[in-house]
């Protein structure tokens, strides 16, 4: 059996085929860093994900609000105040740098050498951890917050901000959803997907159902399927907070998940050292992310919503 010196020699070979060129991974190995990343997210599964090629993006928009048909004349174009004027906007994206560090045992290494899958241990621990920060930001970014981490942008919930409804901090129930679902603009009805909001508030959605005494209340126990409100998800995402308002309340929003763009740089940097004292090997690596919605007019947002258990 080799010394821990050996192996920690064998994991500086293997991990430098991470950090060849200054750390900056290869465009397969950054795709498999945010594969895992957004496989180990509930939201980030639901949202577009695009990979950007420099820090800002643009995506454009094209969109026609209001009444475009007319009734024609024959031989006659349409008078210029009759003629529809499309919305030609763009969205950006303006993504924030941020590190992210592990720190591996020297056992867990040796493990990994002998089989020669320390890369992809460095590549999944890193993921995992960045998924669970990255939703979290995306969800609570709030450029006001005295948390620096979330300071960093305005997160889904700070940026919905076009529909909102105050459910009066009752817990979730039909007639939440039913507002949202009114308060929605016509024309962005359609395109709706999901609601999506935190796991106590789904529990007491599914259990005000199991209440009814009605084939739906028995389905409701039954079925360990996705709570529907009118055929649209009722989707449970683990990192929502329960903490709004006056402590124990939570958000709902209303939307088709694909609206929410978060935009990964394909850039990522991997650099790595060693704590001799506390037998670990570092691995830290730099990502840069950012959010904006496509179209923020086509969001519903309910606040006041009571997510306490019991």
């Amino acid at each position: 059996m080799g010394s821990n010196q050996t192996y920690i020699e064998k994991a500086d070979l293997a991990v430098s085929d991470l950090t060849t060129g200054g750390g900056l991974l290869v465009p397969e190995q950054a795709k498999k860093f945010f594969e895992i990343a957004i496989e180990e997210s509930t939201l980030l599964q639901l949202v577009t994900t695009p990979t950007m090629t420099s820090p800002t993006w643009e995506l454009p928009k094209a969109n026609f609000a209001g009444r475009v048909l007319r009734r024609a004349t024959e031989s006659a174009a349409l008078p210029v105040a009759d003629r529809a004027k499309p919305d030609l906007s763009k969205v950006q994206i303006v993504t924030t740098e941020f590190i992210a560090e592990a720190r591996i045992p020297y056992a867990v290494v040796e493990d990994n050498i002998e089989n020669g899958t320390f890369p992809q241990t460095v590549l999944g621990l890193l993921g995992k951890r960045v998924a669970a920060d990255m939703e979290t930001l995306v969800i609570m970014g709030d450029t006001l917050s005295a948390d620096p981490f979330l300071a960093s942008f305005d997160g889904i919930l700070k940026k919905a901000t076009s529909n909102v409804v105050n459910a009066g901090g009752v817990r979730l129930s039909k007639s939440t959803l039913k507002t949202m679902l009114q308060t929605m603009p016509v024309p962005f009805r359609k395109g709706m997907t999901a609601f999506l909001t935190s796991t106590n508030a789904v529990i007491d959605y599914i259990d005000s159902l199991s209440n009814r005494q009605t084939l739906l209340g028995d389905d409701a126990l039954a079925k360990k399927s996705a709570a529907e409100y009118m055929g649209l998800g009722i989707v449970p995402v683990q990192l929502f907070p329960e903490t709004l308002g006056s402590g124990n309340k939570t958000n709902v929003l209303l939307l088709d998940p694909k609206n929410i763009h978060v935009g990964m740089h394909r850039d990522v940097r991997i650099e790595t050292g060693r704590d001799i004292s506390a037998r670990q090997f570092i691995v830290v690596a730099t990502v840069r992310f950012g959010f904006n919605y496509a179209h923020e007019p086509a969001i519903v947002k309910a606040t006041e919503v009571l997510a306490e258990a019991g």
